[in-house]
């Protein structure tokens, strides 16, 4: 008899420590239904639905790091020949200007535009977010003892070519060689 009730005790304890294995096991995938970004700060986008089914590697949630954020700047595809990476940047973003420099190309054209990345370097005005529309400026090249005049309508750009001056020797206007630059800005 005592040998029967020892048995049962034993398969009672066996059958008590598999149900503890299965509530562990059951907690720990309860735990890992929760998300966890993996870096601080604030949550974007939730594309997806409570009790939706995801498969692996769909992406649950955007979270951007206010402090260092990018801007995206359409550039219309007829200038974009003068863009190279490295090139410093002034951004608008209507509530202050900041700083920055071209870090990527997008070899792309899409709608008649190409996408640059601006990796913003100085600190940001208050009120500047995610997704907020901003202006932007690169600067092309830098020139020196340049004097700025007024482009003629249909003058070719970056030429050199023939022009009436208002400069004159004697009261004559003198023509002389001129060479037409970029425009002022993108």
């Amino acid at each position: 008899m005592k040998q029967l009730v020892d048995s049962q005790l034993a398969a009672d304890r066996a059958r008590l420590e598999q149900l503890r294995n299965a509530a562990a096991l059951r907690r720990r995938q309860a735990d890992n239904l929760q998300l966890r970004a993996g870096v601080a700060g604030v949550l974007q986008q939730v594309p997806v639905q409570e009790g939706q089914q995801v498969t692996p590697g769909t992406n649950l949630a955007r979270v951007a790091k206010p402090g260092e954020l990018m801007a995206e700047v359409r550039i219309p595809e007829t200038q974009i020949k003068d863009v190279a990476i490295g090139q410093p940047v002034k951004v608008d973003t209507r509530n202050g200007i900041v700083s920055g420099r071209v870090t990527r190309i997008d070899p792309a054209v899409l709608n008649g535009s190409v996408l640059v990345d601006v990796e913003l370097s100085g600190e940001l005005p208050p009120g500047a977010r995610p997704d907020l529309s901003v202006d932007a400026s690169i600067e092309i090249e830098r020139l020196s003892d340049v004097l700025y005049v007024g482009r003629p309508a249909l003058w070719p750009g970056r030429r050199r070519k023939s022009a009436c001056s208002s400069w004159s020797r004697g009261g004559r206007a003198l023509r002389v060689p001129v060479q037409q630059g970029a425009p002022r800005s993108i």
